[in-house]
């Protein structure tokens, strides 16, 4: 590495250890030299902060909340520019799933915080950036779309698909109508021959009231490792993401890769992703979402090629990792 590059730092914060996470900080660490910030907790030892803030040249955070809130405000202080990933919990405003800093509260005040004290401001789709705008006050100029970029998955075999419907999402109450569990869950009742399988760790007993709510042909399989689940989206005929609220779209985007025809409806950034591969719902009704899914099942093998084609042309990791360094070199 450059040491005119090498001298450049970036001190990575985030608090949940997610894919799409892990993507940036890679990304970023091919041009710079990245310092990781992981604050699981509330727990934080503003020492440890304050030394990394001064250590580091740029301050790169993934969402606004409680871990984001020292070091943006860190940076400010320091006349260090800081840039904040946004588009999830940190600008929803739902209260019929109960979900979204922008209720009201401490949650809100903490998430406008790091949002306005930041230098600027990065989302992952149109949906999320309106969403920014009208639920926190953020200012057009000062907020940048760029879309997520995925690694390739393999399609597998077309000649072997199962009819096998499924979705991804980690069992809590908060997921039952955000990630439109309960309602995929409700809908297999409707296509009683078809199997659907949910796939997510579960980490409250919520996942009883979904049992009692499933009939015989749903799998609950608990959480499988990143192999185990590219070789269910290989298998699988249908995705289903009938949820009330989405930043980007990660599974959906990543079962479209392996050839999975969609079916989702129009909430948040799910019509930008799936474009016109897909099959949309006017709502999460269980009884209209298996109609859908009896349509896509349908479905041949040149419409889950097109929908792979969608990913890879529109959600590239190259496409993303340009428009990333163009945006971090303008701070460095």
């Amino acid at each position: 590495m450059p040491q005119s590059i090498a001298a450049k730092r970036i001190l990575f914060v985030y608090n949940t250890a997610s894919p799409f996470v892990f993507i940036d900080r890679d990304l970023l660490q091919q041009k710079w030299e990245v310092c990781e910030l992981y604050q699981q907790t509330r727990r934080i030892n503003p020492i440890d902060i304050i030394q990394a803030a001064h250590q580091c040249n740029l301050i790169f955070c993934w969402f606004a909340s409680w871990h984001s809130l020292v070091p943006v405000l860190l940076a400010k202080l320091l006349r260090k520019p800081s840039i904040v990933v946004i588009g999830g919990y940190d600008t929803a405003n739902l209260p019929e799933a109960d979900y979204g800093s922008q209720r009201g509260g401490l949650r809100r005040l903490i998430a406008r915080t790091v949002i306005h004290n930041s230098s600027h401001l990065i989302t992952f789709s149109y949906s999320s950036q309106k969403e920014a705008i009208d639920n926190a006050g953020v200012s057009l100029k000062n907020i940048d779309v760029i879309y997520i970029g995925l690694q390739d998955i393999s399609m597998g075999s077309l000649t072997n698909r199962n009819q096998l419907v499924i979705t991804v999402g980690n069992v809590w109450r908060e997921n039952f109508l955000r990630k439109g569990l309960l309602p995929f869950v409700q809908a297999a009742s409707f296509l009683p021959d078809i199997k659907f399988m949910l796939i997510g760790k579960w980490y409250d007993n919520s996942i009883e009231t979904l049992r009692q709510s499933a009939p015989p042909n749903v799998e609950f399989t608990g959480f499988v490792s990143d192999e185990r689940l590219i070789q269910l989206y290989q298998r699988a005929s249908v995705y289903v993401q009938a949820s009330l609220h989405e930043g980007f779209g990660m599974s959906v985007a990543e079962s479209m890769l392996a050839g999975c025809i969609p079916v989702v409806t129009r909430k948040g950034s799910l019509p930008e992703v799936v474009g016109d591969t897909g099959i949309y719902t006017d709502s999460n009704n269980p009884r209209e979402i298996a109609e859908a899914i009896r349509q896509g099942l349908a479905m041949d093998n040149a419409k889950r090629k097109k929908t792979r084609e969608r990913i890879v042309t529109n959600f590239s990791l190259e496409r993303r990792k340009n428009q990333l360094f163009s945006l971090v070199s303008q701070f460095l």
